[in-house]
């Protein structure tokens, strides 16, 4: 099956809009256990399932608006060059639900976190993006179909669709329609993630390319499948329990397995910065001292601290510039769309 087939099937070939626009806002998500390797590329079918918690306010808000002629992207109040991968990638997304070549949308969306650096900001983008066309078209999808247009465009992106802890799984069938992200009933309300910035720049790799690179050449790719099934039950049942040590440690050997992979494919893909070690080092010297902090990584340079709101003032001096998140700080949220305001 094809991505305009999946799309088709869902929508039930509704292309045209019924609105003037479309707004949707979608949170940035860190996976605990990553998701890293695909069974089917052109429709971002996973080879393993993964497990995220939404950073609540951080991420994209976007707004969609049929056109007559190109489209028109603008982003974080930037005209975006058609000629640039940003650009195609995405005009290609919107040839899939566009009502006829000749249309276009604008599209006017900003991240609230940096773009490419490896925090996320596509999965939140593409998240944001399908919100936004099921607002401008009426669809009225439910959130799991709504994940798995999401996941089209990229495939955290079907995590990016819910807040709280959200698991993606990575389903069975060939046509990826079992392959859709749902939320765990479960808070933390003292989980607190920060993040630690070393670079905004965009990545020399994209992660996409590095993750299929891994998965045709790192012959350490072999074990990653095994070791998610034992690490999705054990922080399952960390959540499940709020066993604090065991969520952390356990995310933390699963992102340190995956860059591991990466680096020992050909050639290797290494994200991190000598800053990057630097920051691991104080990770680990301020636990042998006694505070509770583990870390993650995506694909990029940046940590992303795992800690509890309490044990912030004791981290805060090894990372004075990090940027603190409390997932659950808001129990309210639902994960459905949070329109923008119009205008």
């Amino acid at each position: 099956m094809t991505k305009s087939e999946v799309v088709l099937q869902l929508t039930g070939g509704g292309r045209e809009p019924v609105l003037a626009e479309g707004h949707g806002r979608a949170p940035s998500n860190i996976a605990l256990v990553k998701y890293w390797g695909k069974r089917d590329t052109a429709l971002n079918l996973p080879v393993t399932s993964s497990l995220s918690v939404s950073l609540d306010h951080l991420g994209t808000t976007t707004t969609v608006a049929p056109i007559d002629g190109p489209d028109d992207i603008i982003l974080n109040g930037l005209p975006v060059p058609p000629d640039t991968a940003f650009a195609a990638r995405l005009r290609a997304y919107l040839d899939l639900v566009r009502p006829s070549p000749g249309r276009g949308y604008r599209v006017v969306t900003a991240n609230t976190i940096p773009t490419a650096a490896g925090l996320a900001s596509s999965a939140s983008g593409y998240a944001a993006l399908v919100l936004a066309l099921d607002h401008l078209h009426g669809w009225n999808l439910a959130p799991e179909q709504l994940s798995i247009l999401a996941r089209l465009g990229s495939g955290s992106a079907s995590r990016s669709l819910y807040h709280g802890f959200v698991e993606w799984r990575a389903g069975e069938r060939a046509d990826g329609m079992d392959s859709t992200a749902h939320r765990l009933d479960a808070t933390w309300p003292d989980l607190a993630i920060g993040l630690v910035k070393i670079s905004t720049a965009e990545k020399a790799i994209s992660s996409r390319d590095a993750m299929q690179g891994t998965v045709e050449t790192s012959r350490l790719y072999a074990a990653w499948p095994e070791q998610v099934a034992r690490d999705l039950a054990t922080v399952r049942a960390a959540i499940r329990d709020a066993d604090f040590d065991t969520l952390g440690k356990t995310a933390e050997n699963n992102a340190l397995t995956m860059h591991a992979t990466a680096l020992a494919a050909w050639p290797p893909t290494l994200f991190w910065k000598p800053e990057s070690v630097a920051a691991m080092h104080r990770v680990w010297s301020l636990r042998a001292e006694g505070v509770p902090v583990y870390f993650t990584m995506d694909a990029g340079p940046n940590l992303k601290l795992i800690a509890c709101r309490e044990t912030i003032p004791a981290i805060r001096p090894a990372f004075p510039d990090a940027e603190w998140v409390t997932p659950f700080a808001e129990a309210s949220k639902t994960g459905r769309r949070e329109p923008a305001p119009p205008g």
